[in-house]
């Protein structure tokens, strides 16, 4: 089943979160470790240049995922839940879809600041559409760090929920998206 249905998550759902998830915990992995080389280390144009890349891949997943969604409305939350239960995961998703959304974005900010495009996995380039600006970059930055930080605590918190929900509530979340 490619849709999705009140009792679970089809296919393409399934398919594009589990996508979406490894593209973050690869970016997480990659900017963590990006960050701590230095300038003058060999493999720091590398690391960026794949960082770049994959995020705009993860954005442009980000929007199949948020047209998909349209499309195949997620299933209903399951009735066991209590009411902040389901507060809770209506606000971590929301909060996890517009980090996925912010934080390619800011980072497609910075790395055009100067006024000039870059390449994806040297097949094209994409193009710069904001003028050069350091007060842009600067306000990218921070918007990147901060989201990239507030997503790891979504991620680990909305993971956390699920095993509770399969290992101790006994609901069978998981099985809704394996």
């Amino acid at each position: 089943m490619l849709h999705n249905t009140d009792s679970g998550y089809g296919l393409a759902s399934k398919f594009l979160h589990w996508l979406l998830a490894a593209g973050i915990i690869g970016l997480t992995a990659l900017g963590a470790w990006m960050v701590d080389l230095s300038y003058l280390d060999s493999r720091y144009n590398l690391a960026l240049s794949l960082h770049r890349s994959l995020g705009m891949a993860v954005l442009g997943l980000a929007v199949l995922f948020a047209v998909w969604k349209f499309v195949s409305p997620s299933p209903p939350l399951q009735a066991e839940l209590r009411d902040w239960e389901r507060h809770g995961a209506r606000l971590t998703h929301a909060l996890l879809l517009c980090a996925i959304f912010a934080l390619p974005v800011s980072g497609y900010m910075i790395s055009t600041s100067a006024g000039a495009g870059f390449p994806f996995l040297d097949l094209f380039v994409i193009p710069a559409i904001f003028p050069r600006s350091e007060i842009l970059r600067d306000l990218a930055i921070g918007v990147h760090a901060a989201v990239a930080y507030g997503l790891l605590l979504v991620v680990v918190i909305h993971a956390g929920a699920a095993l509770k929900h399969q290992f101790l509530d006994k609901h069978g979340t998981l099985k809704r998206m394996l």
